[in-house]
């Protein structure tokens, strides 16, 4: 059985099932692209929740494993190697996973790199952006009498959807027929731009009838369903 006692997190969230990989996560758009994963392809995995209302973000034993306070992240008892492997940051986490599992990520390089260029523009682009529309049209940003910040924002955010709904215009997929991370990275943020922050009419998301469709086939799938109910927030 893996020794993880070594590594802090666990005397905050002990592991019941140390030969699993222990994810340290909430249900956020970027949460659930790890749990959406690990339920896509069977990985055994042992859940943890980390509460942002009691700031277990900030708590020493979550900072030893990631120092950017942020979830997902995960510990791995057989890592490369052999050995246990800390990962953070959801994109990293899901190239991990994927290189690890053989699935979910095209084994050819062509199609690895295409795959990964679209994992990068949700990171650079539809999570940084769609968050901060999220501030200000959900959350505290909300009451300033000054739209101009949150305009911004909406605009940006149209522009990504153009962008992604250019591309799967006749694909299945954002890389064709082939379902894989780039979705798993990118389309619970489009389900949290037009659920949780109810910001769909705010972007004109009927302009884009093609994100529509896959993600109507993205929140269709078991392992999807799954994966979104996993460390749900305790106020839901």
């Amino acid at each position: 059985m893996a020794d993880l006692s070594a590594f802090p997190i666990t005397r905050k969230w002990p592991a019941k099932h140390p030969e699993r990989l222990q994810l340290y996560s909430l249900n956020t758009p970027n949460g659930v692209k790890v749990s959406i994963f690990l339920e896509e392809t069977g990985l055994p995995y042992e859940p943890h929740l980390v509460r942002f209302d009691a700031n277990d973000q900030t708590s020493p034993e979550f900072l030893s494993l990631n120092p950017n306070n942020k979830i997902p992240a995960i510990l791995d008892p057989d890592g490369p190697g052999g050995q246990p492997l800390a990962l953070f940051e959801s994109g990293a986490i899901l190239v991990y996973l994927a290189e690890k599992t053989g699935q979910l990520l095209p084994a050819d390089p062509a199609g690895r790199y295409r795959a990964l260029q679209w994992v990068m523009f949700q990171m650079g682009g539809i999570g940084p952006m769609f968050g901060q529309l999220g501030f200000f049209h959900k959350f505290a940003g909300k009451d300033y009498e000054d739209k101009r910040p949150r305009d911004r924002y909406v605009a940006e955010s149209k522009r990504l959807l153009g962008v992604l709904d250019k591309q799967l215009d006749g694909r299945a997929w954002i890389l064709g027929d082939a379902y894989s991370i780039a979705d798993i990275a990118t389309f619970p943020w489009i389900n949290n731009l037009v659920g949780f922050y109810g910001a769909g009419e705010l972007v004109g998301i009927d302009d884009f009838p093609n994100v529509r469709r896959v993600l109507g086939a993205f929140v269709a799938r078991a392992a999807v369903q799954r994966g979104l109910q996993i460390l749900k927030r305790p106020e839901a």
